[in-house]
């Protein structure tokens, strides 16, 4: 019994090491704090630190205390990139940071309706979710709402590769749920717009994105699939974490979303070796290319194509080089929704209709 004490307490005094080795790579040594990026970087790693609720030591804050207390003259002199500054103060003092600047940061943005320079319902959906944290609210967000629930009602626009919307999809729901906090009360379709994404970033081998894909969807109140978070966990184990790395090309994002994926599915998180110094992170794995060739496959398709995955399957696989086909199995035999998803991304139609243009304007072809 008293073995398993004594290692339980080395075990969180190691963790702890090993987490303020991370946020100090991140605060001081990646990036400088003028850059832009910094505020990127660093705005993420600790929202995801925060709705993970990893424990975080003050003596760990440290690196960003500085930088807390003039976040207020910050604001002031840069208003264009409120929402990392709120994003900031706000985790901060969730993760135990003291203070109150996050109150004073929001009733400036409130006062100067800092929102309304968003043109982006994605922005403006992102600024209500950090006011509201201080209670604050935005104008127009029930009708900002309904848009954003109209966007991600259309299952379609996420069965064909289109990355923005595709990131679009999961910030809403992180937003809607307030990262897990309430029911972003989404409809069964939202759901499948979530399952087709999903299907293209594991086909695309995209952790970054299929880890997005897995954590909304537990946001949302689905279980994602096994055999895709199977497969998360083991990208996150193959990272590669590089100290004096060329840290501005790396992966990092992926690596941090992974750890969250992995954080919510209640594997073990963040559990690698971390040093001070400027850290880079690169994932092992080189993806086989899959999505590019399937796509390549349906496109120079001879002969119509159909939309039913149960007439395509056996063609398409044998159009395929082993290693992909292989992949593709395992996609296809991940969910149910495949052959759904196929309808769409087949596109059928595209080598037999022509849209019909106005004759003056066949002319001028």
């Amino acid at each position: 019994m008293s073995m398993n004490v004594i290692s339980l307490s080395r075990h969180q005094k190691q963790r702890t090491t090993k987490m303020g080795a991370l946020l100090q790579s991140f605060a001081t040594q990646r990036r400088s704090e003028d850059d832009v990026y910094w505020l990127k970087e660093n705005a993420e790693v600790l929202n995801i630190l925060e709705c993970t609720g990893t424990k975080v030591s003050a003596q760990e804050l440290d690196p960003y205390a500085r930088y807390y207390d003039i976040l207020p003259e910050r604001i002031y002199f840069f208003p264009q990139y409120y929402r990392f500054f709120l994003s900031l103060a706000l985790d901060l003092e969730a993760l135990g940071m003291a203070g109150e600047h996050a109150e004073q940061l929001c009733e400036f943005v409130s006062a100067h309706d800092l929102h309304k320079a968003e043109l982006s319902d994605l922005q403006r959906a992102e600024a209500m979710r950090l006011l509201s944290r201080r209670g604050y609210s935005i104008e127009g967000n029930v009708a900002l709402r309904e848009r954003l629930h109209d966007f991600i009602d259309h299952p379609q626009s996420f069965a064909l590769p289109n990355r923005k919307a595709a990131y679009e999809l999961t910030h809403i729901i992180f937003y809607l749920s307030e990262y897990g906090r309430c029911d972003p009360k989404v409809s069964p379709k939202a759901v499948q717009s979530l399952i087709f994404t999903g299907l293209l970033a594991f086909l695309e081998q995209n952790a970054d994105l299929l880890s997005e894909v897995c954590v909304a969807l537990r946001y949302a109140g689905q279980t994602p699939p096994e055999v895709w978070e199977a497969w998360i966990k083991n990208q996150t184990n193959a990272f590669q974490i590089v100290a004096q790395g060329q840290s501005a090309a790396d992966q990092y994002h992926e690596y941090l979303v992974s750890n969250w994926a992995c954080s919510e599915m209640g594997a073990q998180a963040f559990n690698k070796a971390y040093t001070p110094s400027e850290t880079a992170f690169y994932n092992a794995v080189q993806p086989l290319g899959a999505l590019g060739e399937i796509s390549q496959v349906l496109l120079e398709w001879s002969g119509p194509r159909s939309a039913s995955w149960d007439l395509m399957e056996q063609k398409v696989f044998a159009a395929l080089p082993d290693s992909v086909a292989s992949h593709l199995f395992d996609v296809v035999n991940s969910t149910s929704e495949f052959p759904a998803l196929f309808q769409y991304f087949a596109r059928a139609n595209a080598n037999q209709e022509r849209v019909h243009l106005p004759k003056r304007l066949e002319r001028l072809k």
